[in-house]
């Protein structure tokens, strides 16, 4: 009798913290919800294809991308993608940088390696096309044996190509 009074108060509190929780403010972790599916250039090679969960920050757009190797609910994050309106990048960030570390999402789009996933293909149209005005900066956390080590990089897009100084110019940026 005891046990199932024991279980009843337990379960009563677990009812309550997820009630409360459905009413509690939200989260920076919330509305990581569009899903894309793409390939990454990592360490010479091309890897993936890598599950990006994204949320829209800003209107720009600002988008944060968390990435996964696979969709599993205990998959460990190993990247992040910072996406940025090329309004904001280009007049910001050197031409040396961007070819460095930035990519241009209307070059990696028009691979046919990008799919958006989870939503009618005129949705998925609606986010593709929003992503073509960016430009993506991604980090790769590095690890050995499951833990992380420390160390990071910055993957490229597949399809990504460095540009002159002149289409850096006529792009917006510097």
């Amino acid at each position: 009798m005891r046990h199932a009074i024991l279980t009843c108060v337990v379960a009563g509190l677990l009812a309550c913290a997820v009630g409360a929780n459905a009413q509690a403010p939200g989260t920076p972790a919330d509305g990581y919800t569009v899903h894309v599916l793409a390939p990454h250039y990592v360490d010479g090679k091309v890897m993936g294809p890598f599950h990006h969960y994204c949320k829209v920050i800003a209107p720009d757009p600002k988008i944060v991308c968390q990435i996964y190797d696979s969709t599993q609910p205990n998959a460990m994050m190993n990247q992040v993608e910072y996406i940025m309106a090329k309004k904001l990048t280009r007049p910001k960030v050197s031409r040396e940088s961007w070819n460095k570390y930035w990519h241009d999402h209307q070059v990696e789009i028009a691979t046919g390696r990008v799919q958006v996933l989870d939503l009618p293909p005129d949705k998925a149209k609606e986010v593709a096309d929003l992503v073509a005005t960016t430009d993506g900066l991604i980090y790769s956390f590095d690890f050995k044996d499951g833990l992380p080590t420390g160390k990071a990089g910055n993957p490229q897009a597949v399809g990504h190509k460095p540009m002159t100084e002149a289409q850096y110019k006529a792009s917006g940026g510097k």
